[in-house]
């Protein structure tokens, strides 16, 4: 394996989040290899965050902001703030190995065109099980997740593989490539931001690669948002999904893809109502959709900003399955529905897809 060819930096993203960073940031500082820097972008916390890197990492800096307008925003301004070719951006409750970042240094500079690289994320508290491999975007707006809760030992491994959308909590990114194509967008705060950002790079022809021999260890997840089952399904996540996800498609998809896929989205939207209104949501749901309307106008500049750099068509990017969930959501009857609407929508891709923009 060769060494990275320039030093890297390395960003971690924070808000509240205490419990977590004394993990990431050890992990960080006993990385091998170049490390250029690190900084630590923090949204405001309140919770002692600040005061923990002060005590205990006199030599990581800090980027305090004065707002929380989410991890795609605070990435945003570490990927200003810094100025190696590549960065590291973490989430704080990532745990990396030692050689993490050679690995996927060795594989970012592998091809020419790559933009993002991503490891393999495993469960902190079951490490012999996947949770983020990457995927493909769903002509939904979803992604289709590889490997999404499989046991280690059945996820192939030892290559470097090709996605169509990478999940950002730990993620080797080409700054220039990131910052050229309008970075992360903020009105997203957190969730789809990820795929938002793999599709702009895509359709500029950009390649973005899962490194299946890096692994990393996932905490906690975001409070309030994050679900592995074993609790009740977060409103802020349904308001978020029903927001963000009509986001993604008006932004990115041409009025032709848009209008093949209608019968698909008009179905996935009902069931998720119908899950929402289960979950006693139905109002966080309403929220999104008048949130989204809201956002209208700036959908309007990006999508004039995304088209105008667009190189490829929506319909060689776009998948129609799998529909995934956790586990703890397909069970029972759950399933059964899971599974009979994942075959209907894969069956209505494989028609609308040729006519798609």
């Amino acid at each position: 394996m060769s060494a990275s060819p320039a030093p890297i930096c390395v960003v971690v993203i924070n808000h509240n989040g205490r419990d977590h960073l004394s993990h990431c940031l050890d992990s960080v500082l006993a990385l091998e290899g170049p490390v250029e820097r690190v900084l630590v972008v923090d949204n405001a916390s309140d919770d002692g965050s600040l005061e923990l890197i002060a005590q205990r990492y006199p030599g990581v800096e800090v980027l305090a902001r004065d707002k929380n307008d989410g991890p795609a925003g605070a990435r945003n301004a570490g990927l200003e703030r810094v100025n190696s070719e590549w960065v590291l951006l973490l989430d704080n409750d990532v745990i990396l190995e030692q050689d993490c970042l050679l690995r996927l240094a060795a594989a970012a500079t592998s091809r020419p065109d790559v933009a993002l690289v991503q490891p393999r994320s495993v469960f902190d508290t079951e490490r012999e099980r996947v949770h983020y491999d990457g995927g493909a975007p769903h002509f939904l707006g979803l992604v289709a997740l590889r490997n999404f809760y499989s046991p280690l030992d059945k996820a192939a491994a030892g290559s470097l593989v090709e996605v169509g959308t990478v999940i950002s909590l730990a993620l080797l990114v080409h700054r220039r490539s990131v910052l050229a194509c309008g970075g992360f967008d903020p009105d997203y705060f957190i969730l789809f931001e990820d795929l938002d950002l793999s599709y702009r790079l895509r359709l500029e022809g950009k390649s973005l690669l899962l490194d299946e021999t890096t692994l990393v260890r996932h905490r906690g997840g975001t409070p309030q948002l994050s679900f592995r089952g074993g609790a009740d399904y977060p409103a802020q996540r349904i308001f978020l999904h029903s927001r963000n996800r009509w986001l993604f498609l008006a932004r990115n998809l041409r009025a032709r893809t848009l209008l093949v896929s209608l019968p698909g989205l008009l179905v996935y939207e009902l069931v998720y109502f119908l899950f929402a209104l289960g979950q006693g949501a139905a109002a966080p749901w309403w929220r999104g959709k008048r949130d989204f309307l809201r956002l209208l106008p700036g959908t309007r500049i990006r999508r004039r900003q995304t088209a105008a750099r667009r190189l490829l068509p929506d319909r060689w990017l776009l998948v129609g399955g799998p529909l995934v969930v956790t586990p703890d959501l397909a069970r029972g009857p759950r399933a059964l529905l899971q599974r009979a609407l994942d075959l209907t929508l894969r069956a209505w891709w494989l028609l609308a897809r040729p006519l798609a923009g």
